[in-house]
């Protein structure tokens, strides 16, 4: 007779989709902060750059949510550590922070709940 219980089951759709999601709408929010380097004149070249310049945290977080897709574990840790990163950087200006890494916060738990949870269902199989 096979033991049945919640662990067995497939992870939920919400739990998979979610921190996937939050992290394109997150990028996609972080990425709107670099458009006041058009209003600099600074030509096609400085604009270019600037604008690469801002995006790079956008960049690497993309990076990073591509490998996390299918491994949790490393969005999980990144997006934590990003978040403490950025409390740390605006450490004189908290409450504000929190409005830029609660989000960071909330998509690394996310991502560990999932992949807890896989791992879990893993172990129960063997």
């Amino acid at each position: 007779m096979k033991k049945t219980n919640k662990i067995n089951k497939k992870v939920p759709k919400w739990m998979y989709w979610t921190p996937r999601i939050a992290s394109i709408v997150m990028l996609l929010f972080l990425a709107i902060f670099s458009f006041d380097v058009f209003e600099g004149g600074l030509g096609f070249w400085g604009t270019a750059l600037g604008l690469f310049m801002h995006n790079l945290p956008v960049i690497i977080l993309a990076v990073v949510l591509w490998i996390s897709w299918k491994r949790e574990i490393v969005g999980g840790i990144a997006f934590i550590l990003v978040g403490l990163l950025y409390t740390i950087s605006k450490i004189n200006a908290l409450p504000y922070s929190l409005i830029i890494a609660g989000p960071l916060f909330a998509i690394g738990i996310l991502f560990l709940m999932n992949w807890k949870r896989k791992k879990k269902r893993k172990e129960n199989k063997k």
